[in-house]
């Protein structure tokens, strides 16, 4: 299968996403495809959950980060992350032998700043109502001449190291639907990608946090827009501005619907994997399965795959979101 050209990543090859496909396993581990019988009798559809919350750094960050550090020379970096990331360039990083400075909001959970802080990474807080994330990048990059400014999902070397969880799921099971959390786009990016280079017609879905819609919003209008600030949602991860510029070509093109998730749906799908499941997951990583209560008789009948972007919460933002839940039971 030959994919069309992308005009902002004339890069994203057939011959590079192979490349990428042969080398960049021996680096990750396999995502873990768990069936889910319970679930799949509560939503009539056959629902199979992806989760990454056992990769390296415990989200689908690390297969990016790790796929484009390894492809630089520069010796610092420089990211912004609300976490995950962050944890994730931390850690490749420290496996090449790199120095890196992550940008972090003052609200992320603690639990994404110690893990950044534990594979060696040196946390900058920031307001975010005071400063941006990408005015804190270029203050930090005119301190620190010759840094690589690392990419969250905006470029190529992201998209193609996403794609491999991509690959995983499509060469698992032929799924009508795979059901993916939306926050700048680089993890559905590269879905949509994998998707196209193995030539399947699998459909797939973004799940993106009601109160941060710009993508759902960008979809409809057919054209880019941005959230004003960032979004104030419980899915931490998807606290985004907008979609990057090479992402959204990517979903503009190929992907079959957004659904807006309400917080109060994604905790309820975060305490679902918890009782269901016995799986712990961050509400970001619970928004796929939150999209399919929202809107159940898009998957009714069908076979599904949701998945689980990452389990990096916080221990008392977790308890707290699953007794928040209980207490309306």
């Amino acid at each position: 299968m030959t994919m069309l050209p992308y005009a902002t990543a004339p890069e994203l090859t057939d011959d590079y996403i192979s490349t990428v496909w042969e080398t960049l396993p021996h680096y990750l581990r396999p995502t873990l495809l768990l069936s889910a019988p319970a679930l799949s009798a509560q939503l009539g559809c056959d629902l199979t959950i992806a989760s990454e919350t056992f990769q390296h750094t415990g989200s689908f960050k690390f297969r990016a980060a790790y796929n484009l550090l390894s492809s630089i020379p520069q010796q610092r970096i420089v990211a912004a992350s609300s976490g995950n990331f962050g944890q994730a360039v931390a850690y490749a990083s420290r496996l090449l032998g790199k120095t890196c400075i992550i940008i972090m909001p003052n609200t992320s959970a603690q639990v994404k700043i110690d893990a950044v802080q534990s594979y060696g990474g040196i946390v900058d807080l920031i307001d975010v109502r005071e400063v941006s994330r990408i005015g804190r990048m270029q203050q930090l990059l005119a301190q620190h001449p010759g840094a690589f400014p690392a990419p969250a999902f905006d470029d190529y070397r992201v998209v193609a190291g996403n794609s491999t969880l991509g690959k995983e799921i499509l060469n698992a099971s032929d799924f009508d639907v795979i059901v993916v959390p939306v926050g700048g786009g680089g993890l559905c990016s590269g879905l949509i990608v994998a998707r196209d280079h193995l030539g399947a017609s699998t459909k797939i879905i973004g799940a993106e946090p009601l109160p941060g819609n710009d993508a759902a919003r960008s979809l409809h209008s057919g054209h880019l827009v941005s959230n004003q600030q960032e979004p104030a949602t419980v899915a931490d991860g998807a606290r985004t501005l907008s979609l990057g510029h090479l992402n959204w070509e990517i979903l503009q093109r190929g992907i079959t619907d957004i659904i807006e998730v309400p917080d109060e749906v994604t905790l309820d799908a975060l305490l679902r994997y918890f009782r269901y499941v016995n799986l712990k997951v961050e509400p970001t990583g619970a928004l796929a399965l939150g999209a399919v209560l929202t809107q159940p008789e898009q998957f009714s009948g069908k076979r599904v795959c949701c998945v689980v972007s990452g389990g990096n919460v916080d221990p008392t933002v977790y308890a707290q979101a699953l007794l928040r839940v209980y207490e309306k039971l």
